[in-house]
């Protein structure tokens, strides 16, 4: 018999095994100081392009305030227990139905977390006869939720609305075959690696040929698109096309939490049956307040997403005038795509940090393909021209340094120990 531990140990991962020299540099930093575009790493003031604090309410005055009284007032303890059992509040309820409302929903539930309420929610919509639809780039907790499900799940290319149609095929027949089940397709408002909308309005369209429901996970949405920061379906007017809405508040919020908006009816048989809700403490009414008045906040403060989208603008702008390649974004989310192995990404890195103070998320193999580099920029309200202007410098004399060759390393520093 193999002992457990013994086989863990002998294979950390293909992050994990990099652990003792990343450790608190590429993996696990450690930002300091108030949340905004400048923060402290190592003792050095850096530009942070890793926050999802898009609207920039994190540090908001209105925001903290309204924090601070509802922990002075309530503790982090109350409500006590599950929110099925003794830990539901008239709050709780309120900001679900200013969630269902600002979504245009007859319903919405509250989650504690988006990652595992996502898992949890595929679980209760799907029985091991129903069959999963997906895009081949959805986010981790997606795919966690379709690796659980009993039945039978087909993924179609990344926003490929041909090959989606081959997949409603085969599930079509799928379950005329079975005669029993129905068909859940699930995408993203944006997805947040590319920041490319998912083709929501051409899925809607295929309803007329196709019978299946639609979940749509739109963390990098809610908040940033649409007339009102409804998200990507009002962005793209197909909202009504939505059955299943899901968003979190760890982005355009800057809080924790999440919620799932539809028809009252699926949403009450999600309340009584989602294990993730049930079986787990209900939401601290600390964090029901402060999201409240984030809610608020959004919906009557356009000019925090016009100020976002400035800088998303003005940034991607930038970097295309530079010749950089940042993909098919159509949100505020920016990549930057490179050629490059793991010691040229990991040198870079250090440079943009140590000699420019720019702080950003990097993705190399085996994430994705090798030779290949992905930068990540989050643009957020509170980032200023001077940030803009000092990162589009720092990235040109960087990548005209990976060109030519500065950055070959033979290995990765021990900055752990640095």
């Amino acid at each position: 018999m193999a002992d457990i531990f013994e086989r863990l140990l002998k294979n950390y991962g293909p992050i994990g095994q990099h652990r003792e020299r990343a450790h608190g540099y590429f993996a696990f930093p450690k930002l300091e100081g108030e949340i905004g575009s400048r923060m402290k790493f190592r003792g050095k003031e850096m530009i942070v392009w890793s926050l999802n604090n898009y609207l920039g309410l994190a540090n908001h005055p209105e925001i903290r305030k309204a924090d601070a009284e509802g922990a002075a007032q309530y503790g982090l303890a109350l409500p006590m227990g599950a929110r099925m059992m003794s830990g539901n509040s008239n709050n709780h309820e309120l900001l679900e139905k200013k969630l269902a409302e600002f979504e245009s929903k007859e319903d919405a539930i509250l989650l504690n977390f988006g990652y595992q309420g996502m898992v949890s929610l595929i679980d209760v919509l799907c029985g091991r006869h129903d069959i999963i639809v997906y895009d081949a780039e959805c986010h981790a907790c997606i795919i966690d939720g379709v690796r659980l499900h009993p039945g039978h799940r087909y993924v179609f290319k990344h926003n490929d609305m041909e090959d989606l149609e081959k997949q409603l095929q085969r599930a079509t027949a799928l379950i005329d075959k079975q005669k029993a089940g129905g068909i859940l397709v699930i995408t993203e408002g944006v997805y947040g690696m590319a920041g490319d909308q998912g083709k929501l309005k051409e899925i809607a369209e295929l309803k007329s040929k196709y019978e299946f429901r639609l979940l749509v996970d739109d963390a990098h949405g809610f908040g940033t698109l649409g007339k009102t920061g409804a998200g990507a379906g009002e962005e793209q007017g197909v909202q009504d096309a939505i059955d299943v809405y899901f968003s979190t508040f760890a982005k355009s919020m800057a809080s924790i939490g999440a919620f799932i908006a539809g028809p009252k009816a699926i949403i009450d048989y999600i309340r009584y049956n989602i294990r993730s809700q049930i079986f787990a403490k209900s939401l601290p009414m600390p964090l029901v307040i402060g999201n409240l008045k984030r809610l608020e906040l959004l919906q009557t403060r356009p000019e925090l997403k016009e100020k976002l989208w400035d800088v998303a603008t003005k940034l991607q702008k930038g970097l295309r005038e530079r010749g950089f390649d940042i993909g098919n974004t159509d949100s505020v989310v920016t990549p930057i795509y490179m050629k490059g192995g793991v010691e040229e990404a990991t040198a870079m890195v250090m440079d943009l940090r140590e000699n420019y103070g720019i702080f950003c998320s990097i993705v190399v193999y085996p994430v994705i393909p090798k030779g290949h580099i992905i930068y990540r920029l989050i643009p957020t309200a509170v980032h200023t021209d001077e940030d803009i202007q000092r990162t589009l410098t720092a990235f040109s004399e960087t990548k005209q340094k990976l060109d030519a060759g500065a950055y070959k390393v033979s290995a990765i520093p021990d900055m752990a120990e640095a």
